[in-house]
């Protein structure tokens, strides 16, 4: 027997005994670990209720991203995304993650300036503990708050508020310009065999609000995407990463399209798509109907994660052959203080043809799984917050 073999045999009773004393403590501080499956899983999207939080999956958001433009012609996109997590299931090695919250609620927020090339984010978290800023998500209706950031729905409007460090004040009115559309089957979409998130989107919102940058207040109209997920989906070998793509045309039609990775890096065959034509008709896209290539890369000069900078979107059977670009590069977001992963999420321009026609459009892009530090959680981040945070953010130019 050689001798890591025989540390291990005498370490691991040991930490097996540490990780039941932990697991006695969170079932008597925050009860038993529920494995949040109830055979609902798969069920059909039930709206207007399901835009509404959930008590019973471990993982949903809540995800808008957009493009603006302020009545003095300052161009922006924005990110703002709300996270519900139970956790149950989850652990910090040997740490019940439920000991210190069950649920955790996150929240990501982000300005790309075009006009100074700048890329401004903040994330938040909370557990509604002593230190922690106030959190809800209603289970009745459509209502998320998280500190100062909300969002909620009146009149068919979804209404948002952000900040930043810096002062900046981000406040916008969407209002859908088409039927809500079901990703999957009936708002089923399968990441693997047996394993399904709840997935529905407003492809195309109408957008008016106002921003303050540097104490100056500034209207805004514009455009904005909102996605919706809900379940209780495992990570599989077929989920190592993946390139999403919300994508908005002048034509007046939408395309969402995804790749996920597999462990390998190849392609996973769940991957899917959905496009909508100019008067609201979905075309459901499996993994054969498309392709994504990356036509270009960039290096975080941050992480030294290296991701797609540029892509070819093609989809032979509706005609389309896209060009996807970033308005400028940099455009990642380190959350390891948060929902603990480093990715970029960016805004893109789009440029190609559709059934032989030149069109031009506009599109978000979210590439995850280029940083694998998700891979070593660091518990010190994750209640402190990177260090990197402490920075003032640079404000506009």
């Amino acid at each position: 027997m050689d001798l890591r073999n025989l540390f291990e045999q005498v370490t691991a009773e040991p930490l097996r005994a540490v990780e039941g004393i932990f697991e006695s403590i969170a079932e008597q501080v925050s009860g038993r670990a529920s494995t949040l499956r109830d055979g609902t899983e798969h069920d059909p999207v039930e709206l207007p209720r399901d835009l509404a939080a959930h008590s019973d999956v471990q993982t949903e958001w809540w995800y808008y991203t957009g493009h603006a433009v302020t009545d003095a012609g300052r161009e922006f996109g924005f990110e703002l995304v709300f996270f519900k997590r139970r956790t149950d299931l989850d652990k910090f090695s040997i740490v019940p993650l439920r000991l210190l919250g069950n649920p955790f609620y996150f929240a990501h927020f982000a300005i790309s300036d075009v006009e100074s090339q700048s890329f401004r984010y903040d994330h938040k978290k909370s557990s509604n503990g002593v230190l922690d800023e106030p959190a809800a998500a209603s289970e009745s209706h459509y209502y998320l708050r998280l500190g100062d950031w909300s969002v909620r729905e009146s009149g068919g409007m979804h209404i948002l508020r952000a900040t930043l460090k810096d002062g900046t004040i981000f406040e916008a009115s969407l209002k859908p310009a088409k039927p809500v559309v079901l990703n999957g089957e009936n708002g089923v979409s399968f990441k693997d065999a047996g394993e399904a998130s709840r997935y529905f989107a407003y492809t195309r919102m109408e957008m008016e609000g106002d921003i303050t940058l540097g104490g100056k207040t500034e209207h805004f109209g514009g455009s904005a995407w909102m996605d919706r997920e809900f379940g209780t989906w495992q990570p599989t070998e077929n989920q190592n990463g993946w390139d999403w793509f919300s994508i908005q045309l002048d034509n007046g039609c939408e395309l969402m399209c995804y790749h996920l990775r597999n462990s390998k890096d190849e392609t996973s065959p769940y991957s899917s798509g959905t496009f909508v034509d100019e008067n609201g008709n979905v075309t459901k896209l499996r993994n054969e109907d498309f392709t994504i290539e990356p036509t270009d890369h960039w290096t975080s000069p941050n992480t030294n994660a290296t991701y797609p900078a540029a892509w070819a979107i093609k989809v032979p059977k509706l005609e389309l052959d896209l060009r996807v670009a970033p308005i400028f590069r940099d455009q990642e977001l380190d959350t390891r203080g948060t929902t603990m992963i480093v990715y970029w999420e960016g805004a893109c321009r789009v440029r190609g043809t559709a059934a032989g026609n030149s069109v031009k459009g506009k599109a978000y892009a979210e590439l995850v799984g280029y940083d694998r530090s998700h891979e070593s959680p660091n518990l010190a981040f994750f209640l402190f917050g990177n260090p990197r945070d402490i920075i003032p953010n640079i404000g506009f130019n």
